[in-house]
């Protein structure tokens, strides 16, 4: 299946370039999830990266890579070089697809981005404080080009109720009766908690979702200075970011092995987090309350309804026996805003 990706990362390149002769690819993936990602070096050592995506569906591959184009190409300093720019043709984003026996892949092309220092695995405080503050930054400049933005078609709402729709067309995919009935359960909860915190009070903005370390470099004086992998990318509120913000400040670090615990949202360190964002870009009580549903839509949509098609088989079968015992459980009986709340000083 490898020497199938890679000569459809041939492909694409020739459908973008086929003067531009290519000496070597190779295969840079993390292996965490089931995107690929190359390097390609060219015959004149040049070079760009490729990601090779079977994971969710093309028109909202094409769609997200076209906001964040734009994004990239509207954001001012200090952030108008900060996200990995991907190759145009004939002004648009580049993107090859290749549909051939129930095999369906798109690969797009980045130039290849540079990278400073990595925050350390287990954060300082210093290292919070600083990352409360750029992340604050980095938003405030999200939320003013959010009006030049392509529209966007995918929503929270959208996602869940094609969720529910599958749990009542494919039900064998997810579990037993049982497993079954407790999945709808959190989406009917989802959707009807969702409302009572007013969402149409929420500023939409473009947001990443999976801020894990490895995925942005920062500058010696920990400013935010480059930012690939655009997996989980969507515009919608930006409370969307902070179940992996309160992840990156946790005591546990950065892991190899990881799991996806409520636990990092009730820790003194990401108090000290919010405290510094919202010094900066200031929250609301209803958003705070809003983080647990943040935390239910993430392991209803990314862990169990598209587990399986973007974690490796490992990861995703983990993962999801995970969700059933720990981390659905947790949602409602383990996190409480109102502790957040009163420690930001914030007025309901």
């Amino acid at each position: 299946m490898t020497k199938n990706y890679i000569s459809i990362v041939e492909a694409a390149w020739n459908g973008y370039d086929a003067s531009k002769k290519i000496k070597s690819i190779e295969d840079i993936s993390v292996n965490v999830s089931t995107n690929k990602v190359y390097r390609i070096t060219f015959e004149d050592d040049d070079m760009v990266v490729a990601k090779l995506s079977l994971f969710g569906a093309y028109e909202y591959f094409r769609e997200d890579h076209r906001i964040i184009h734009t994004l990239g190409n509207n954001l001012l300093y200090p952030y108008e070089n900060f996200l990995a720019k991907s190759l145009l043709k004939n002004n648009r984003v580049y993107i090859y697809r290749y549909r051939k026996n129930k095999l369906d892949a798109w690969v797009v092309f980045y130039n290849p981005v540079r990278f400073l220092n990595k925050l350390p695995g287990r954060l300082e405080e210093k290292h919070i404080k600083k990352f409360g503050q750029q992340i604050a930054k980095f938003h405030k400049a999200c939320s003013r080009v959010k009006n030049v933005l392509p529209k966007t078609s995918k929503t929270l709402r959208s996602d869940i109720n094609k969720f529910l729709h599958q749990l009542e067309t494919n039900e064998e995919k997810f579990g037993t009766k049982t497993q079954i009935d407790y999945l709808k359960h959190h989406c009917e909860q989802f959707l009807k908690n969702r409302l009572k915190f007013n969402p149409s009070s929420f500023e939409m903005i473009p947001i990443f979702i999976d801020w894990n370390i490895g995925n942005f470099s920062v500058t010696d004086k920990l400013e935010l200075y480059s930012r690939w992998d655009y997996d989980w990318f969507r515009v919608s509120y930006r409370m969307m970011d902070f179940y992996f913000f309160s992840r990156v400040v946790s005591d546990a670090g950065d892991r190899t092995v990881f799991s996806y615990l409520i636990n990092p949202m009730m820790e003194d360190r990401f108090i000290l987090f919010l405290e510094e964002y919202h010094k900066i870009n200031p929250l609301t009580a209803n958003e705070i309350r809003f983080l647990r549903e943040v935390y239910r839509f993430f392991i209803l949509n990314y862990v169990i309804k598209d587990g399986r098609h973007f974690f490796s088989e490992h990861y995703a079968k983990t993962l999801k026996a995970e969700a059933f015992e720990t981390y659905l459980p947790s949602v409602d009986r383990d996190f409480d805003p109102e502790v957040i709340i009163k420690a930001l000083k914030i007025k309901n």
